[in-house]
């Protein structure tokens, strides 16, 4: 996806990977506590294609690192 926000995109992508890293949780077992698939996960943490999430995932997100949501997007 191509956006004036693709390095947003791709810093928070990093982060939910860093997190989800730090917390031990594989891709796959990550995308079914969120209730996405792996290839959603892949999406979002890749840097090749940004993808953005909504609103809904990106609190399930931050619940399930158990992290604010801030956090996702500090520098």
């Amino acid at each position: 996806m191509k956006t004036e926000f693709e390095q947003e995109y791709i810093k928070f992508g990093l982060k939910v990977q860093y997190y989800r890293k730090l917390k031990g949780i594989t891709q796959e077992d990550f995308a079914e506590k969120i209730g996405r698939s792996w290839s959603f996960i892949a999406k979002v943490e890749g840097p090749t294609n940004p993808c953005g999430v909504s609103m809904e995932t990106l609190f399930k997100i931050a619940r399930v690192l158990d992290v604010p949501v801030s956090k996702l997007f500090e520098d």
